[in-house]
């Protein structure tokens, strides 16, 4: 086998630089890279195979559910966009707009979607008409633009894929049943299939999506302390519907507006997954939805070696094809030491190495990325354990991720105590030395401007209002009024 002193180029240190530990994960992985288009990327194939793996989970829990998928239009007019004022002013700065055909310009601009209420509220209002029409529920699959000025790839780019689900009902009940259950799909989806703990809960008036009722969110701890908002799940109430004429004749004869809901989640959850598990060796993907859940790695180093350790692999793949995603490496042009590290740095959950002493003894070395945990599994036990390890290996991630985030969440009943672990700071200025990390539970007054004034002085902000949280205990964490909610507070990305 031909020598390659070119190892795998070694990550920076997640404490040193987190932001560029992600950035060099991404692209040495090549799960994304930058493109000439300003703030998208590139999904590479590698990091498209996970998303697929990805959208296929959440697509059957969409469809057991009972909903549909459909397409519509890209391009949204300027006229239907401006009908809901409230929605246009919450995406007015990030609409990017289309205003020439060729070299004829458009007696009306359009505007490439941010997200879809307006022309799935226009096409609802056409089938909609009696109370047998409903429930609508419906799923798309698409891209959206928002024309963000700071992006960070998969978390935040201009364009991104993702999903948006858009339901209509009859009554207010319906909707927030709809809103709740889908919350719970989301939640079940991120734990079970990316092995992330979830804070399910109510957004505050001032984080809820414009134009909606209500706005539920589902919140992820990272291993830099910070949270995500993972996917999010709207009650919008009769708001649409009465600005886009949405209405049914009832069982009792009356003409009603309907009750909408809108749900999504996007490529972020890559990133999710990426800051969730991540160390500095590179991915460690929860085998669930990993691109390559077990690669082989042949190791010979006598020519007359080769053919026997080739059959043993061709063997292996045989038995492993039908039980999980496996891959052998048969690059010449690489040791056995790259091919770990390589594959280590993209997160392959297990790795085989068979050489001439595993074929003389019908059995396999298996190493676990995790914890890099070796033994020894017979090659006729293979096909059984496999997928027991797997299993294993997802369960792991989940408790190590769940440790962390219990770890890193903080009680507080003061101010003192709050800024002990978010210290005031300056605007624009980074974390100061000896802050904490996490989340943390307060008790808060519920008004809008105390929680302004908190995200000013320390960056922190209310994640959500978890649906199974205890009652306030207490004064304000900030104003010393009376209590009225008990929040998570995280700084966020």
């Amino acid at each position: 086998m031909a020598e390659d002193q070119s190892f795998v180029q070694e990550l920076g240190d997640q404490g040193d630089n987190f932001s560029r530990w992600y950035t060099d994960v991404i692209r040495k992985a090549k799960l994304a890279d930058y493109s000439p288009v300003r703030g998208s990327m590139v999904i590479r194939p590698y990091g498209y195979a996970l998303w697929e793996n990805m959208q296929a989970g959440l697509d059957r829990r969409f469809k057991e559910t009972g909903h549909v998928n459909a397409y519509f239009p890209l391009l949204v007019p300027e006229s239907l966009l401006a009908k809901e004022a409230e929605h246009v002013e919450g995406f007015a700065p990030e609409v990017a707009w289309v205003t020439h055909a060729g070299k004829e310009k458009l007696e009306e601009r359009y505007c490439i979607r941010p997200t879809s209420e307006a022309i799935i509220g226009a096409c609802y209002s056409k089938w909609v008409d009696s109370w047998r029409d409903l429930p609508i529920l419906i799923n798309q699959w698409a891209n959206v633009m928002r024309w963000e000025k700071v992006t960070r790839l998969f978390l935040r780019t201009s364009e991104f894929l993702w999903q948006e689900g858009h339901t209509v009902h009859a009554t207010e009940e319906e909707a927030e049943e709809e809103t709740l259950k889908m919350l719970g799909v989301y939640q079940e989806f991120i734990e079970t299939e990316l092995a992330i703990p979830i804070y399910s809960g109510q957004k505050t008036e001032k984080e809820k999506f414009a134009g909606a009722l209500r706005t539920y969110s589902v919140e992820a701890l990272l291993r830099d302390g910070k949270a995500l908002q993972a996917g999010t799940s709207h009650n919008l109430g009769q708001h649409f519907a009465k600005v886009f004429d949405i209405t049914f004749q009832d069982r009792d004869g009356q003409r009603k507006f309907a009750w909408q809901t809108s749900w999504g989640v996007s490529t972020r959850l890559i990133g999710a997954i990426i800051m969730a598990h991540g160390d500095d060796s590179g991915l460690m993907l929860p085998p669930r939805v990993a691109p390559i859940q077990v690669v082989i790695v042949p190791i010979w180093r006598k020519e007359a070696d080769k053919a026997l350790v080739m059959e043993m692999v061709d063997r292996v793949v045989k038995i492993l094809k039908p039980v999980c995603r496996v891959q052998a490496d048969l690059d010449d042009n690489n040791t056995p030491g790259w091919k770990y590290n390589e594959y280590e740095m993209k997160g392959v959950p297990l790795r085989i190495e068979i050489g001439p002493r595993d074929v003389q003894n019908e059995a396999v070395m298996v190493a676990r990325r995790i914890d890099r945990f070796k033994q020894t599994i017979p090659v006729e036990e293979l096909a059984a354990r496999i997928p027991f390890m797997l299993a294993e290996v997802q369960g792991m991630l989940f408790a190590r991720a769940l440790q962390f985030r219990d770890e890193n969440t903080h009680e507080v009943a003061s101010w003192d105590e709050f800024i002990d672990i978010f210290p005031l700071r300056e605007v624009g200025q980074e974390a100061p030395e000896g802050s904490r990390k996490g989340y943390v539970w307060a008790n808060w007054c519920g008004v809008r401007s105390c929680e302004e004034k908190i995200q000013e002085l320390t960056k922190a902000t209310v994640r959500n209002m978890p649906l199974d949280r205890p009652g306030p205990n207490g004064a304000c964490v900030h104003c010393g009024a009376p209590g009225t909610e008990r929040v998570l507070f995280a700084r966020a990305y």
